[in-house]
């Protein structure tokens, strides 16, 4: 390892817990700036579905981006009794038309060993990577597909 260097003196790193929101924003968009100079414009937009039963209140749904042609999904949760019906499947294919109308050529997720790495698989997506021992006696899975 490298060993440490001296700071500009006018330069203080703190740790913050609970950092104010301005402060988060300004790393994200320093971030997101630099990606679009290297990568091109990434035309970044929310996919976002939601699953609510009879009463109103949501019982699931799936959210991600579509950016430099890939749908990312981020999130997909369905209450544990409404899993197995189907609703899952049905959220992906309608996130994939999402991501296809908007010229997106592959998606990608990651997920965990006790998630459901199984519906992935029937759902087409196929393992390209894998992270043992996250967490210890499991394995973060990350999964892709063409569309």
């Amino acid at each position: 390892m490298t060993p440490p260097r001296a700071l500009p003196e006018d330069i203080e790193i703190i740790e913050d817990a609970a950092p104010e929101f301005e402060d988060v924003a300004a790393i994200q968009r320093g971030l997101h700036a630099f990606n679009q100079e290297m990568g091109g414009p990434y035309d970044r937009e929310p996919v976002t579905l939601l699953v609510r039963d009879a009463e109103g209140r949501t019982v699931g749904g799936l959210l991600g981006l579509t950016f430099w042609g890939w749908l990312f999904i981020d999130w997909l949760w369905l209450a544990r009794e409404r899993r197995g019906q189907g609703i899952g499947a049905e959220l992906l294919r309608r996130a994939e038309a999402i991501a296809r109308a908007r010229g997106c050529t592959n998606a990608y997720t990651d997920t965990f060993s006790f998630q459901a790495p199984g519906f992935w698989e029937r759902c087409g997506y196929v393992e390209f990577g894998r992270l043992e021992g996250m967490p210890a006696g499991h394995a973060r899975i990350w999964f892709r597909k063409a569309l």
